[in-house]
């Protein structure tokens, strides 16, 4: 049986290795959520024409692209910019727009967040991370909601054809960057969870940490590892 401080060094050493490679995966995929997040906010891909549309075209959360004539021909149109509001032709794109904007900000606020590891206590700032991942997935939610109920707009119809309504895309379809930020959604919840447990982790082996430091004592769990082992005369560490 190894005495108590060393086999409380070993478990240290463990958890502190085996924490620090998932904290860091979980830091990669943050990142890599983010750049995802900008890219649908930016990319004009959610909906698009297909071979049965009455018009060639695009439309994004606030920018779009039609073409000025008949299907066949591929000449668009561009209009729509985020700084221009007017010039968003629905109020739920504009609404969707906020949505994942805030979304956007706050992935990258979350990423701005990892720098407090070096001043802060780990426990907090992965808490504090997993709050706004969970906001953030939140915000994608509500914009992807949102989106489909601008859909009846004129310009929408004049592309997608008479059929087209809230909820319904007529002879259009459902592009990429759409299809991209519902998997965003899945990604943020994935992300929170992940922090979420890390956290929670992190403050329990902090309160362990503090029980062997004032009683000399291994933590709880290992105390009752011990007596089993006592008990059964077997040799748990080794």
């Amino acid at each position: 049986m190894l005495p108590s401080q060393e086999a409380s060094k070993i478990y240290h050493d463990n958890y502190m290795r085996n924490s620090r490679a998932i904290g860091v995966l979980w830091a990669i995929f943050t990142i890599c959520f983010a750049i995802v997040n900008v890219v649908v906010f930016i990319q004009p891909y959610w909906i698009g024409d297909s071979i049965s549309t009455p018009q060639a075209g695009y439309f994004g959360l606030f920018h779009y692209c039609v073409g000025t004539g008949p299907s066949p021909s591929r000449e668009l149109t561009c209009v729509g910019s985020f700084s221009d509001f007017s010039s968003i032709p629905s109020g739920a794109f504009k609404a969707a727009s906020v949505f994942v904007l805030l979304s956007m900000v706050l992935t990258l606020s979350c990423i701005a967040c990892m720098a407090l590891f070096f001043f802060c206590n780990t426990s907090t700032v992965y808490k504090t991370c997993a709050w706004m991942q969970l906001l953030c997935g939140v915000c994608l939610v509500l914009g992807c909601m949102i989106f489909p109920d601008g859909w009846d707009a004129e310009v929408v119809r004049d592309m997608c054809g008479e059929q087209t309504a809230k909820y319904s895309l007529g002879d259009c379809s459902v592009r990429w960057a759409y299809m991209l930020a519902i998997m965003g959604i899945l990604d943020a919840l994935i992300l929170s969870f992940l922090a979420f447990v890390l956290g929670n982790r992190q403050t329990d082996f902090y309160l362990d940490e503090l029980q062997t430091d004032n009683k000399g004592l291994l933590p709880k769990r290992y105390w009752i590892i011990e007596m089993y082992d006592k008990y059964f005369h077997r040799t748990v560490w080794r």
